[in-house]
């Protein structure tokens, strides 16, 4: 029996009956799965970054845009050989960023409900205010719909975290020249294969303070609870990623 998806519709907000909105398809490929065919959850942001860029370029947009949080929420995550159907639109905005929703289908089951907030950034990597190039593309899905920036996730390990380093790759890094937010997500793979395998997935956020580097000394902090598993990546006293990913 398949698992019911559990969303709040006023975080998740439904397709809209009007206004811009993309569909692809993809097939899960053997790099994209854990041991058990699930499809992981780098794969997984990889292909939600993937299909906000297909938007963003068929909507003739330049620009660079840069990710603060991003909430997932399962039913049963697609397998190996899945054909997955992603349906992606803006249904909100603020300032100097906006809400991407993504619906992320298997034969037409929902399987993965997602909610982005990508901050809008000039070469140098500041935040810019959107202006009608981005209004006339999008203001009819989004509405009137205003969404806030705030970070919410704990912001500091606890004391009594585990604590073990988490060395860089030069593949985690794309052409912004930080750790693609994709790559943040394996550390939280390895540790829920190391504290809590087997353990059904129910809900995940993860939250971008500050960008990563590839020189950087990577430290990955992690705390179990009874039913979430906390993480945190850290450059000495600084949280550049938080991320709850709770567990069934």
């Amino acid at each position: 029996m398949a698992s019911p998806l559990r969303i709040d519709p006023d975080e998740f907000v439904p397709l809209p009956a009007v206004g811009r909105r993309i569909t692809v398809r993809r097939t899960v490929r053997l790099r994209d799965v854990t041991a058990s065919g699930r499809l992981r959850l780098d794969a997984l942001a990889g292909y939600l970054q993937d299909v906000a860029g297909d938007d963003v370029d068929d909507a003739g947009l330049v620009g660079a845009w840069v990710l603060r949080r991003l909430v997932l929420a399962f039913g049963d995550l697609p397998t190996l050989r899945d054909e997955v159907e992603l349906t992606t639109f803006c249904s909100g905005y603020g300032s100097r960023w906006a809400e991407r929703r993504t619906i992320v289908t298997v034969a037409g089951r929902a399987s993965v409900e997602a909610v982005a907030l990508w901050v809008y950034v000039d070469s140098e990597g500041r935040s810019m205010r959107l202006r009608d190039w981005f209004f006339d593309q999008y203001r009819e899905a989004a509405g009137d719909r205003r969404v806030t920036s705030r970070l919410r996730l704990p912001g500091r390990p606890p004391p009594d975290c585990a604590v073990r380093a988490w060395p860089l790759r030069v593949t985690d890094v794309d052409v912004l020249a930080h750790v693609n937010n994709a790559a943040s997500w394996a550390a939280v793979e390895d540790e829920l294969e190391r504290r809590c395998p087997g353990r059904a997935l129910v809900r995940a956020e993860m939250e971008y303070r500050a960008p990563v580097d590839l020189g950087d000394a990577v430290v990955l902090c992690s705390a179990l609870r009874s039913d979430a598993l906390e993480c945190w990546l850290t450059c000495g006293d600084d949280v550049r990623t938080t991320a709850i990913v709770s567990v069934g």
